[in-house]
């Protein structure tokens, strides 16, 4: 309920053209080479989502400001990769992505069509609207059909669907989307957490494989399931100490290396193949 209170009120100020939250502060500490980044990464999110959005990111940042075995690059790649996933493509993105777009003089809008799943596009809508939908969805089987969309600036009308449906990233934050994403990102900065404090030599490829998710339909959903596979097949069993991998960093660079299939049956042999290799304690 305090979500949706929360929501009413930045609509409300917005209505009454009341100022925007103060901007982002960066975290005191943050290396001079990573700043460029972070203020990136910050105006990113502002557009994105919103000035508390971006305070957000800033504070998810400070844990590794003055951390042992976290250099300039290191950062900076979590600095960058934090940004790409807390911007996550959303049919609201596509919408605001769109309307940002430069109408060139002489030339038609481009229009941009996309499929999506009726369950992706019930993610991207608060819970208390969106439950009651999947239930009805799963109810007659029609959850995984996939629906055609338009985005368009080629007519009025199509300017104005594009206008109400970026306004709609003041509910985003209440989404089972944002949930499963928020969820995601905080387990890949722990198991970053992690990897300084037990194997640092493999903290770069434990934050690069934030690339495996990214866009949205089958490809965004094979990745998170790959990432997933990965991370409790291998990163967090050596972490945790009960499987001993000599080389952690290239165990999970070999098993990114493996093709995706629907139901990750050749990651899963691949996987289970390194820790044949591996010692158990």
């Amino acid at each position: 309920m305090a979500g949706f209170i929360n929501v009413i009120r930045s609509t409300l100020a917005e209505l009454a053209n009341r100022s925007e939250p103060a901007a982002p502060v960066l975290p005191v500490g943050l290396p001079a080479a990573v700043r460029p980044v972070a203020e990136d990464g910050v105006a990113l999110l502002i557009n994105y989502q919103s000035a508390v959005y971006a305070q957000l990111y800033s504070d998810r940042l400070r844990r590794f400001v003055g951390r042992r075995n976290v250099s300039d690059e290191l950062f900076s790649e979590i600095t960058r990769l934090l940004a790409m996933r807390m911007s996550y493509h959303d049919p609201i993105r596509i919408a605001q992505l769109k309307l940002q777009e430069p109408v060139m003089a002489g030339r038609p809008p481009v229009v941009d069509r996309r499929r999506f799943r009726l369950d992706e596009l019930v993610s991207a809508l608060p819970e208390i609207v969106g439950d009651p939908l999947m239930w009805a969805l799963e109810r007659i089987y029609c959850a995984h059909r996939t629906v055609p969309i338009r985005f368009s600036k080629a007519s009025i009308w199509g300017i104005k669907r594009l206008e109400f449906e970026s306004w709609l990233r003041r509910w985003r934050l209440l989404s089972t989307r944002y949930e499963t994403e928020r969820v995601w990102v905080e387990r890949w900065l722990h198991m970053i957490d992690r990897a300084l404090t037990r194997q640092p030599d493999a903290a770069m490829v434990i934050v690069q494989t934030a690339t495996m998710i990214e866009g949205y339909g089958t490809g965004y959903r094979q990745g998170m399931a790959a990432w997933h596979q990965i991370i409790d097949g291998l990163a967090k069993p050596a972490f945790d100490g009960t499987l001993v991998i000599t080389d952690l960093a290239d165990a999970i660079t070999r098993a990114r290396a493996v093709p995706r299939d629907p139901k990750g049956d050749q990651l899963r042999k691949a996987i289970g193949e390194l820790r044949a290799h591996a010692v158990l304690n």
